[in-house]
């Protein structure tokens, strides 16, 4: 017989009491659409735009978080992500529950040094202004090496067996193959099976334990799943159970989903269902369009989803832009990674992060230097004052620069590899001032000026990636 499911309950009862408890309304300077234009945030009651990288994705299990968060906060970042997980992958990490002496785990007692971990790292971030992006699960924890691990597995815990929650002890079998039943624990799922609700009332207490912190915060939104193939219903389930937890606390949260899929967003049902139910979907990440796809190919893939994004306007997040090297899945190198990155900035993108070494750039001195580009060009153009027009651009090359503008105002154009091109100014004749900035440093590289009444030619200062800030004097 199961040892979980009426502890549980009462359990869960307690963690949302504990909530109500404490229960008050989101101030206005809590993160949320910004009300003059939604499709970017407005933090501490002004508009905002994340840029974030860091060297892990569990980022408050890492033994030194504060020095990762200042390095963070000195590039001009403000911006993390982080998994819930405690994957074995650095030595330091533990699991939320409780390890018992013969080595296996109690599902019904919490680890205290995880949520410690955790309390920490979300008032840490709120005292620097950094809004968190929570991902509630991840796949990969839950499959192959990792599974053995786990305290979930059936051989690993005293709450239950095999044949009592329907979880095998084995799941040699790829992530993304969705063969994993603890992903399928909401009934009516492919792989659902009755067993399973003693798994969903240990699930259910997990999260409400995170919300119990995370709802005390202002600077944190929720991502159900890292990249996940599993159908929409299983984050639909989490994403309400979530939205109920902050109704009964009086405040609002924004909640989304990652979908494996998203590097083809036209093709992707997931990624067409999440863009038609935006009282789920508050707002959207489309990370997994920054695989796969290069040049050209992901400005497009980016622009068609963007255009879909603005039916509804919502802030369209990135928390995950690859670049650590060419890999069979398109993870591209780390000048594809750069690009993407500004690539995504002049569509419309509400935050930028690159993703930790293994799969992307991390915080390393180029992905500082792009922060701090972009910091340096929000000195004269904010990126929601201008909009895609590479209408505007003559004699431009495949993929050589790109360009978004608020016509006979303002102008942020950006050079994927020096080069020359030339831009339209025929309806907003006049004298510009053209800033440069190297991306490559993240510093001020000159000022030109332009004057034109038709095509004004503009080129790079030397080879490399740059931007240009492009305004009248």
């Amino acid at each position: 017989m199961s040892r979980v499911p009426g502890y549980m309950a009462l359990v869960l009862v307690f963690a949302f009491a504990e909530m109500i408890a404490h229960s008050e309304t989101a101030p206005d300077r809590w993160i949320r659409p910004w009300a003059a234009q939604p499709a970017y945030w407005q933090y501490e009651g002004k508009p905002v735009l994340l840029l974030g990288g860091s060297r892990d994705d569990n980022l408050f299990q890492i033994p030194d978080l504060s020095d990762q968060l200042d390095e963070l906060v000195e590039a001009g970042g403000n911006f993390i992500r982080n998994t819930m997980s405690a994957r074995q992958d650095g030595g330091f990490e533990v699991y939320p529950f409780k390890r018992l002496p013969d080595g296996r785990y109690d599902l019904g007692q919490w680890n205290d040094a995880y949520w410690n971990r955790f309390e920490r790292c979300l008032s840490l971030c709120e005292a620097r202004a950094i809004i968190v992006q929570i991902e509630v699960w991840d796949r990969f924890d839950y499959s192959q090496q990792h599974w053995k691990k786990s305290p979930w597995r059936p051989a690993n815990n005293v709450n239950y067996t095999s044949a009592e929650s329907g979880l095998a002890n084995l799941y040699p079998e790829p992530a993304w193959r969705d063969k994993q039943p603890f992903f399928h624990t909401v009934p009516g799922m492919p792989r659902y099976v009755h067993q399973l609700d003693v798994v969903r009332s240990v699930q259910e207490r997990l999260v409400a334990k995170m919300l119990s912190y995370s709802l005390r915060h202002g600077n944190i939104l929720y991502c159900m799943n890292n990249e996940t193939s599993t159908p929409p219903a299983w984050g639909v389930y989490w994403i309400q159970f979530i939205q109920k937890a902050a109704k009964q606390r009086n405040v609002t949260v924004y909640t989304t989903d990652m979908f494996d899929d998203g590097y083809q967003p036209w093709r992707s049902e997931k990624c067409r269902y999440a863009l038609d139910h935006p009282e789920r979907y508050t707002f959207l990440d489309i990370s997994q369009i920054n695989s796969r796809s290069f040049n050209e190919d992901h400005w497009k893939r980016l622009l068609w989803f963007m255009k879909e994004a603005r039916i509804t306007p919502r802030p369209v997040n990135h928390v995950k832009i690859y670049s650590d090297g060419e890999t069979s899945w398109g993870s591209g190198t780390p000048v594809d990674g750069v690009e993407r990155f500004w690539r995504n900035l002049l569509g419309g993108a509400a935050a930028c992060r690159f993703h930790r070494p293994g799969g992307g750039i991390g915080l390393n001195d180029t992905a500082k230097a792009c922060i701090a580009a972009v910091r340096r060009v929000e000195r004269f153009v904010k990126f929601w004052d201008v909009l895609p027009m590479g209408n505007l651009l003559r004699e431009r090359e495949d993929d050589e620069a790109y360009l978004a503008a608020k016509p006979g105002e303002a102008y942020i154009l950006f050079f994927t590899n020096g080069g020359s091109v030339g831009l339209d100014l025929g309806d907003h004749p006049g004298s510009y001032a053209v800033h440069w900035v190297n991306v490559s440093t993240g510093k001020a590289a000159g000022i030109t000026q332009i004057e034109s009444d038709g095509v004004a030619s503009i080129s790079a200062p030397a080879p490399g990636p740059w931007v240009a800030a492009i305004i009248r004097p």
